[in-house]
């Protein structure tokens, strides 16, 4: 049974910095690696969005809400991805969750996620 752990959110002040992290249990670590993963947040009210992806070859991209901001990382021996938010703003406040990415959209049942609040 694949189990998503995410990590690492909290409230942070405008300009603040967090470091996020996913763990993927119950998948093999090819099968991780050959995953292509993704970053998602959702804000109370609004759909869930795509905010980073890590691909498979290590390479990354962003959407341009975090783009300048966050850097996507992942360490395959671990089955875990990291997203580093710098600059944090308010917009940013959202539930952040990871998933691997297919095609037809994500590969395995979400996770509970981690809050990420921006306020003074």
């Amino acid at each position: 049974q694949v189990q998503l752990v995410e990590s690492g959110g909290g409230l942070v002040q405008p300009g603040g910095s967090l470091r996020l992290s996913c763990t993927v249990s119950g998948v093999s670590r090819i099968g991780f690696s050959n995953t292509h993963m993704g970053w998602y947040r959702q804000a109370p009210g609004k759909q869930r969005e795509l905010v980073a992806r890590t691909f498979r070859s290590g390479e990354t991209d962003y959407a341009n809400s975090v783009k300048g901001r966050a850097t996507a990382s992942r360490e395959n021996a671990k089955n875990t991805v990291y997203l580093q938010m710098d600059s944090l703003r308010p917009e940013d406040t959202a539930v952040y969750s990871c998933n691997g990415e297919i095609p037809s959209g994500t590969k395995w049942p979400w996770g509970p996620g981690t809050q990420v609040t921006v306020s003074s």
